[in-house]
């Protein structure tokens, strides 16, 4: 084990395994980019002032890259105005608005941390994340949807209705001062968005730039919590080095550059939306082209055939949705030639649709975790067509992963085990947990991602499900994303989940929930029909079920243990049988 790590680190191991076994290191010929966000966006707005930076066609706006800059720097200003220091955390808690993005830069140029609270968090969620990472300020909307931000932080901090903005004094929230809410209308005890780019406007960019000056790197600029199936959510630290270099090798990997529109239909909330998109356009000078608040089929392919854009970023129920949208034809996609799709595995098919019909043949399969910057494996936009609908493609530039067993040792190529990363982008730690962080990364400095994999001889990554998801059936280990991939063949199923529920006489039985095509009415006995004789016996599914969607986190990643607990209690079930 010494001698292969010693390898990795001079650089021996490639992307193709070494010896047999499942261990690779990415690429290193481009080095790390060694700069902070503020200095990033500097060097890109230098190259390109005028070029168009951000497009918002929900809000009618348009940004170059010297107005964006400017805006970034006024809020900047203003936030320093009321209090926030450099390493202050300050909370954005809103869908995906120009505000999000001017929030994003706009603490980066000064060192506060941003903490991404989620947007479908309600009030006892946002409590726990303020108070864990101590947060001095919280950007909010005013609602979404269903959710009535003002409400809830009034709910929250009870005290706002008396107090002075910026002088909020709030017994269950002590960090918090100042919050600030984006729209027109006055609230009680807090500022307006428009209100701190005002007050900023009259900083000068000296005393802007003598705070970038003074950051570094290595500094910790953004938390993001993991929706974690059980538990607390978790707050990965993110630094400027972390996810810098992450939007570059991404971004890279599509081959984006200043000429393309990359169209942001994913949440700015986590890595996917605010790292892989806005920072990853900053990287390269292309254009943020953001469809509106939250997913939508429609107003994404609008966006997209009315702006022109070439790259489009989606997890794969986005895709699906957009594929099956009923005005689909209408739409001009012929400039579409890239994009990402990840957040949780790719169908195969969905992925040859996307392809075909959406005009996107170069586009990439990425795969990761927020703890990891996010992205650790990306397909390129010349992989093979099999191995890009087959895989997640080969390790990310100086990143070394493996794949080990349950005792830890490597295993051979082709053979499963939870795949482990180390290098640039493995997060700080969890904010102010370090129990949490001992348990996810080890002694040397390896990212335990509980995630199952494979990898062929090639380098390249399979991801066959979580260690957890593992349904146990009667000493059978079955995985779940199998049955997943064979159930998308049939001509009913849009979309589906397998996972296991407790059975007094297997340990475990599989179930699936699936959504099914419009137009189409499958049955339980015909899709356990369809599963005969074609898969194992014992991964036919025991139990169907058919919903018009499954739930899922906000950035598109199924939860399975919200469907097993719905089951469990549907049919009556103890889970003592599966201790």
């Amino acid at each position: 084990m010494a001698k292969t790590y010693a390898a990795m680190a001079t650089g021996e191991l490639g992307q193709t395994p070494l010896g047999g076994l499942s261990q690779v290191a990415g690429p290193r010929e481009e080095p790390l980019l060694d700069q902070t966000i503020p200095a990033l966006l500097a060097e890109c707005v230098a190259a390109r002032p005028d070029a168009e930076a951000a497009v918002f066609p929900a809000e009618n706006l348009r940004l170059s890259w010297s107005e964006f800059a400017q805006r970034v720097d006024a809020l900047a200003g203003g936030l320093l105005e009321i209090g926030i220091e450099t390493g202050d955390r300050v909370g954005i808690w809103a869908p995906n608005r120009p505000e999000w993005v001017l929030t994003q830069f706009a603490t980066a140029r000064i060192g506060a941390i941003l903490v991404n609270i989620n947007p479908a968090y309600r009030v006892f969620e946002l409590e726990f994340a303020l108070r864990k990472t101590g947060c001095k300020a919280l950007i909010l909307a005013e609602r979404f949807k269903s959710s009535d931000y003002v409400g809830m932080i009034r709910d929250a901090a009870p005290e706002l209705a008396s107090a002075a903005p910026g002088a909020l004094t709030a017994g269950d929230l002590p960090d918090l001062k100042s919050v600030i809410v984006c729209g027109d209308a006055p609230h009680p005890g807090c500022f307006s968005f428009a209100e701190i780019e005002a007050r900023g406007a009259a900083v000068p960019q000296s005393r802007l730039d003598a705070i970038t000056a003074a950051l570094d790197p290595d500094d910790p600029i953004n938390i993001q919590f993991t929706s974690g199936t059980t538990g607390l959510p978790k707050g990965a630290t993110l630094t400027h080095r972390n996810i810098v270099n992450n939007a570059n090798f991404v971004t890279a990997a599509m081959a984006l550059t200043e000429a393309d529109r990359l169209c942001i239909p994913v949440p700015f909330y986590h890595c996917f939306g605010m790292v892989m998109g806005t920072l990853g356009c900053v990287t390269k000078g292309a254009v943020m082209v953001v469809p509106g608040e939250g997913f939508d089929p429609e107003s994404t392919l609008r966006t997209v055939s009315d702006e022109g854009c070439t790259a489009l970023y989606g997890v794969p129920t986005m895709f699906v949705a957009m594929l099956e949208y009923e005005g689909f034809s209408i739409f001009d996609l012929s400039h579409l030639r890239t994009g990402i799709m990840a957040g949780s595995p790719c169908p195969i098919e969905v992925m040859k649709k996307v392809q075909k019909d959406m005009n996107m043949s170069e586009v990439t399969i990425a795969y990761g975790m927020t703890e990891t910057s996010p992205v650790s494996f990306q397909s390129s936009i010349d992989t093979p067509l099999d191995k890009r609908v087959s895989s997640v493609g080969r390790v990310q530039p100086h990143l070394e992963v493996r794949i080990v067993d349950e005792a830890g040792h490597v295993v051979p190529v082709g053979a499963e085990g939870e795949l482990q990363t180390r290098g640039y982008s493995v997060m700080q730690g969890y904010w102010d947990d370090p129990e949490k962080t001992a348990e996810a990364i080890d002694a040397d400095g390896w990212m335990h991602t509980g995630d199952l994999a494979r990898l062929d001889a090639d380098g390249y990554c399979n991801i066959t499900g979580r260690v957890k998801d593992m349904i146990i059936r009667g000493g059978e280990n079955i995985s779940p994303r199998e049955i997943e991939e064979f159930l998308y063949t049939h001509p009913g199923v849009s979309q589906v989940q397998v996972f296991g529920i407790p059975d007094d006489r297997f340990g475990e039985i599989v179930a699936a929930w699936i959504v099914p095509k419009p137009g189409t009415s499958p049955t339980e006995e015909e899709v356990r029909a369809f599963c005969r004789d074609k898969i194992a016996h014992y991964k036919v599914p025991a139990v169907v079920r058919f919903k018009d969607a499954l739930p899922m986190t906000v950035t598109g990643k199924p939860q399975k243990f919200v469907m097993r607990d719905a089951m469990i209690e549907e049919l009556g079930l103890s889970t003592q049988t599966t201790a």
